[in-house]
């Protein structure tokens, strides 16, 4: 993670890390820890597009080897992750979702889990959409709460050893230029 930091100080200068607030479990805030992947200080959506133009050259690599994520390794560590749940939100889109969706965030936020390996398919489909927020909150929000529900409805230590062992298959084909499988 060391030589990660430096790459990314070295092309596209400080800060390494990125920090940003989350939703955690029942709904309290916490401060996430990422290798920053897009431009310092590059104003935007909430949410990140396949095609981002605020994505770094190096960034993109680290986002699709999915190593951009390993200091929330941190986040686990402290207890406000888990290594597999939803996917932690920022407040403000979280604030937006549509109340029927609200339930996900009593729940502890993962690492990894049905929503992060299909993160690279998700952020596709926001390529091009004239509002990729409006789409994220209406269409794919409740696609992302379903997929979240299934596996919060039989977390167990298999299911959770099998969303680990999907994870590392899904970056190893990242690795081999596959763009991963859910």
């Amino acid at each position: 993670m060391g030589l990660l930091a430096v790459l990314v100080r070295l092309t596209s200068g400080p800060p390494a890390l990125f920090r940003q607030p989350r939703i955690g479990a029942g709904g309290t805030e916490f401060t996430l820890y990422k290798f920053r992947s897009m431009r310092d200080g590059c104003a935007g959506p909430g949410i990140t597009a396949g095609a981002d133009p605020r994505v770094t050259r190096v960034g993109r690599q680290l986002r699709r080897l999915g190593l951009d994520e390993l200091p929330q390794l941190w986040n686990v560590l402290r207890g406000d992750m888990t290594l597999v749940g939803p996917r932690p939100e920022i407040p403000e889109l979280a604030r937006c979702y549509p109340p029927e969706h609200q339930w996900v965030f009593r729940h502890r936020p993962g690492l990894t889990g049905p929503c992060q390996l299909r993160s690279r398919e998700f952020a596709d489909r926001l390529d091009g959409r004239p509002d990729p927020e409006e789409y994220y909150l209406t269409v794919l929000v409740p696609q992302r709460v379903a997929l979240d529900a299934e596996f919060l409805a039989h977390a167990t230590t298999w299911t959770v050893l099998r969303y680990v062992g999907r994870t590392v298959l899904y970056e190893a084909s990242a690795l081999r230029g596959r763009g991963g499988a859910s």
